[in-house]
């Protein structure tokens, strides 16, 4: 069961990490990326025989398609490949400039694709494969003040994995979007988490909602990022592996909320959906 070849990026810190520790104490072979290779050695190790850390700056396809590369070279092929860089930013809509959505949506979003467009022919070509998106509770439900930007990065990657579902399920290739709820991470330290430049005070929510990540609840979190990595390599084991993954309490009781939620206003305005057909029933 282990003799699958893993590729997961944002690997030198998170649950990246957890999942990239896990999967080599369980014997498989790992190509795990970071933008920085220092900080990736340091707290992973150096290469071995079944560990390969690779430098990769998912914005650069250049950067991707050597990264790429230098893991089929070393290992012969990817099984798996987890999208899992990415980077949390608060703020509220009208906060945030052009340039920070801009830097979340090229980590979070492009970066991924540039990743997927680049392993996508070696799965083609062996009918088999398996990409791992990580999104969030935040891309399946936005009500988060403070957090919109973030959630609509997420949002994107739930959508993405579900065309890439559709598109490549008939070539052998299966795709699930991962929605981890809160994980005990480093993800919303000071030096991890980006706050607004320019922060409008008016926003009482979304300033109580960035003291509570920040403050309350980081270091806190009841998601355990060793069962985390767990959860994934069950997954990926499974012959009918799931589309939609929602890890952690927290991520399933919210899930639930939202599609209520959906459902109520689905049928309270069921009339005036169907009135705008050309004949109503």
């Amino acid at each position: 069961m282990n003799d699958k070849i893993w590729i997961v990026t944002g690997a030198s810190k998170g649950l990246g990490l957890s999942l990239t520790k896990k999967l080599l104490a369980e014997g498989y072979k790992v190509g795990a990326t970071s933008r920085k290779l220092h900080d990736l050695l340091l707290v992973a190790g150096s290469e071995t025989t079944d560990f390969l850390p690779v430098e990769m700056d998912i914005t650069d396809e250049h950067s991707v398609k050597k990264g790429i590369n230098q893991v089929i070279e070393k290992f012969g092929r990817i099984d798996v490949v987890v999208n899992n860089a990415g980077f949390g930013q608060t703020g509220t809509i009208e906060e945030l400039s052009n340039t920070e959505v801009l830097e979340s949506f090229n980590v979070n979003v492009f970066g991924m694709l540039n990743v997927i467009r680049t392993v996508m022919p070696y799965f083609r070509e062996r009918k088999t494969g398996h990409f791992f998106n990580v999104s969030s509770i935040g891309g399946y439900t936005g009500g988060y003040a403070g957090w919109g930007i973030y959630c609509s990065t997420k949002f994107a990657v739930a959508g993405l994995t579900e065309a890439l579902f559709a598109e490549t399920k008939a070539l052998g290739i299966k795709s699930t979007v991962v929605y981890p709820g809160a994980f005990r991470t480093n993800f919303l330290t000071q030096d991890s988490l980006k706050t607004p430049s320019v922060q409008i005070e008016q926003y009482r929510e979304a300033r109580d909602s960035q003291q509570y990540y920040q403050n309350e609840l980081n270091g806190n979190q009841q998601g355990n990022p060793e069962k985390f990595a767990e959860a994934l390599i069950t997954a990926s084991r499974e012959a009918n592996s799931p589309l939609h993954l929602f890890l952690g309490k927290d991520a399933y009781n919210a899930s639930f909320k939202k599609m209520y939620a959906v459902k109520l206003d689905l049928e309270t305005w069921k009339t005036l959906s169907f009135s705008t057909s050309f004949e109503t029933e």
